[in-house]
């Protein structure tokens, strides 16, 4: 399926961590709200929650980022600009339709070069700090391809996603050890999406699970607030969340 090329290439991509932000989806849950402005450009707390990420990432020192869009793009791009404004360095990563998470990230790595990254979706809020995420990023290699944060079952996930184990491993089967939902911020290494053709759609789990078979996905319960802002309801919380810190 054709997309369209991810631009810009950082240079020096060897010497910095680098953190995508997922901010493709519709949003359909979210309508009417989403049919004229994209998902993670909702506002809580008098800022589009993108820029909650923006402002979290470049305070831990990851300043080059890759976001990728599909639905009403461009006024994603028009919104951040270079990320010059934040003191980050954006580059973007659009795809014709939205190509699920694996998709997406595999289409934008030749933006996310060599070296592990961040991953974090663009439409929840969280106050976590995000330095564990790329300490954690530092450590991945092709035996060790993702660290997850994990959190509490919200109500519209009551199972869990996956199950985490006493020592950090992560379990494909959330009723094998402690069974925690996936908060969609993860560190990864590349290799983990090597075999995922760029331009085409490609879910996330099922790659995760079958590292996990081979015993290299770690993780750990993120620490701090998470709120999934899927509907006009959470929104309405992040927003009153948002609204202290911004004070």
């Amino acid at each position: 399926m054709a997309t369209s090329r991810p631009r810009t290439v950082f240079r020096d991509e060897k010497t910095h961590m680098k953190a995508m932000i997922l901010a493709a989806g519709r949003g359909e849950r979210m309508r009417p709200l989403t049919d004229h402005t994209p998902k993670p450009l909702l506002e809580a707390g008098g800022l589009p929650l993108i820029v909650w990420h923006i402002r979290r990432l470049v305070a831990v020192g990851v300043c080059d980022l890759v976001i990728n869009h599909a639905w009403l793009g461009a006024r994603i791009e028009e919104a951040l600009g270079d990320g010059s404004r934040y003191g980050a360095r954006i580059a973007y990563s659009p795809e014709a339709v939205a190509l699920e998470t694996a998709g997406g990230i595999a289409t934008a790595l030749p933006l996310l070069g060599d070296q592990p990254f961040v991953v974090v979706n663009g439409d929840v809020l969280t106050d976590a700090p995000l330095s564990g995420l790329a300490t954690a990023a530092s450590s991945l290699s092709v035996d060790r391809q993702a660290h997850l944060w994990l959190v509490d079952n919200p109500p519209h996930n009551p199972q869990g996603d996956f199950g985490l184990l006493v020592g950090g491993q992560v379990n494909a089967q959330a009723q094998d050890g402690n069974g925690l939902t996936f908060s969609g911020m993860a560190a990864y290494h590349p290799s983990l999406f090597r075999d995922t053709p760029a331009g085409e759609p490609a879910k996330l789990a099922p790659l995760l699970r079958a590292a996990m078979m081979r015993g290299a996905v770690t993780g750990e319960r993120l620490p701090g607030l998470w709120l999934d802002v899927g509907t006009p309801e959470r929104l309405a919380e992040a927003d009153r969340i948002a609204s202290d810190w911004a004070r």
